[in-house]
């Protein structure tokens, strides 16, 4: 982070803008916003900024710059397009311990003015570090549509009953919970419809006659947390995944996900690799039901789908004999997001007619499939946690009766920045995986629909690795039926 977001308060602070064209002025507007007493110096100011002078909003200086303009404010904002004058405010701005910003030469700046969505009193920052403003601008106006102007009542009328809230509820875990349901609930609504009194009414009578067990029950979020990109998380996932007080997560979650949980939870790894329980799955059990009933909302963060080979079913039946709240958040499964960031289709009409989801998950030194069925053409099977029990996956099936040159590909990491795809057939992926520092998780995809990734595999992660059997001669090759 180059940059430290913070919210200056200005309302009557002495701020000295430079400069008197369009730029100089749209910065004035938003120092008048804040209260702020601006003064402006510019040889030659545009009619908008003399008429806010006349109204006496600004005073204006009709002259040439000198650093002793500077002594005694609290802010400067540089805005001539004269490069030398924007220098010398910088550095005694700087010298002087002032902040200062300098449009367009982010080099000369203290600090960098963000894209803000303003639904005051609530205020959204978006910054680049100067690198890419207009991307800035893009995010601003994708902000916009999605956080309606009501958020500002929303959050007067909260502050308005702040000091009557915390009297009533002492502990901080209560008051969250009460202003969680109060901002997600039907309070809300009312102020989202324009119901202003409605909702200040129904908030006093909530505060006033307070229940208080609504906000010391428990409860658990089972949620997916996808295959590995952040982008394919549920605006649910992501949701709840900022409201819980403490997350349990495993190996599978990546970091940059874990990373979205809301800052002050408490977080607890309960990874598990092949051989390496770090924590035993009915221990993981327990602890969700232990942490619920101290009142505290529980995530459990699972990485691809809790019910495809995650074993949510499992942890949700002691909630269930619990009596504990829960939700089951679904994610992309490891299946369908690697197919789809490697360009394989898990279905298509000229290759597959269906898919088969099985583990590779060894039983001792032993995979125990239905071979036979697995081995069928014209359909696509998916193989998770296939990276040990690769050669004998490969082959079973080929002794069951699968072609030694049926296509398959093992894909490592999918969805990520470390996504690695190793193409080849059942006969030679094992001998090309073993010659790659191949890293877990891993998923296998056999079947002819593997044909298609050459032609459309979209993903091009920067550290990405294609690695094709194009002397296999896996290319797309219609097997459309009359």
């Amino acid at each position: 982070m180059n940059y430290l977001p913070i919210f200056l308060h200005l309302r009557n602070a002495p701020c000295l803008v430079t400069g008197g064209g369009d730029i100089a002025y749209r910065k004035i507007k938003m120092l008048l916003k804040t209260g702020a007493r601006v003064t402006v110096v510019a040889e030659s100011a545009n009619a908008k900024i003399r008429a806010l002078a006349a109204k006496k909003a600004l005073t204006l200086i009709e002259d040439t710059f000198v650093p002793e303009q500077i002594e005694g404010m609290r802010l400067v904002v540089a805005a001539t397009d004269d490069k030398a004058v924007n220098r010398q405010a910088s550095e005694t701005a700087i010298r002087q311990g002032v902040p200062v910003n300098v449009v367009d030469q982010p080099e000369l700046c203290s600090f960098i003015v963000p894209s803000i969505v303003d639904r005051s009193p609530v205020l959204i920052a978006v910054g680049t570090g100067g690198a890419a403003p207009v991307l800035s601008r893009l995010l601003k106006s994708r902000l916009e549509t999605l956080i309606p102007a009501a958020y500002g009542h929303l959050a007067n009328l909260a502050g308005s009953f702040r000091t009557k809230a915390k009297a009533t509820f002492r502990s901080t875990r209560l008051r969250r919970a009460f202003w969680e349901q109060v901002l997600q609930g039907p309070i809300a609504e009312l102020v989202f419809a324009g119901r202003d009194e409605e909702a200040r009414n129904a908030l006093k009578e909530l505060i006033e006659n307070p229940q208080e067990d609504n906000y010391q029950q428990g409860e658990v979020y089972l949620v997916g947390a996808g295959p590995g990109d952040p982008d394919l998380l549920t605006f649910r996932a992501l949701r709840l995944m900022q409201q819980a007080d403490v997350v349990l997560y495993d190996r599978l979650v990546a970091a940059e996900i874990v990373d979205l949980v809301r800052r002050d939870a408490e977080r607890i790894y309960v990874g598990k690799a092949r051989a390496n329980h770090r924590v035993p799955q009915q221990d993981i059990n327990r602890l969700l039901v232990d942490l619920a009933k101290q009142g505290r909302r529980v995530l459990r963060l699972k990485g691809g789908d809790p019910f495809i080979f995650g074993r949510g079913g499992e942890e949700i039946e002691d909630l269930v004999r619990e009596n504990i709240p829960f939700q089951v958040i679904p994610g992309i499964t490891a299946a369908s997001g690697c197919a789809s960031y490697t360009g394989i289709p898990l279905t298509h009409r000229d290759y597959a007619q269906s898919c088969t989801f099985v583990t590779g998950h060894l039983k001792g030194e032993i995979i125990d499939l239905d071979w036979r069925m697995l081995s069928r053409p014209r359909q696509t099977v998916v193989v998770y946690m296939s990276l040990t029990g690769l050669e004998s996956v490969c082959q079973a099936l080929v002794k069951h009766g699968s072609s030694i040159d049926k296509p398959a590909a093992l894909i490592q990491q999918g969805t990520t920045r470390n996504q690695k795809v190793i193409v080849g057939t059942l006969g030679t992926l094992p001998s090309r995986v073993a010659a790659e520092n191949v890293q877990p998780p891993t998923l296998l995809i056999i079947g002819d629909v593997v044909r298609l990734h050459e032609t459309l595999g979209w993903y091009r992660p920067e550290s990405d690795h294609q690695i094709l059997a194009t002397e296999t001669g896996l290319r797309p090759e219609p097997v459309r039926e009359d």
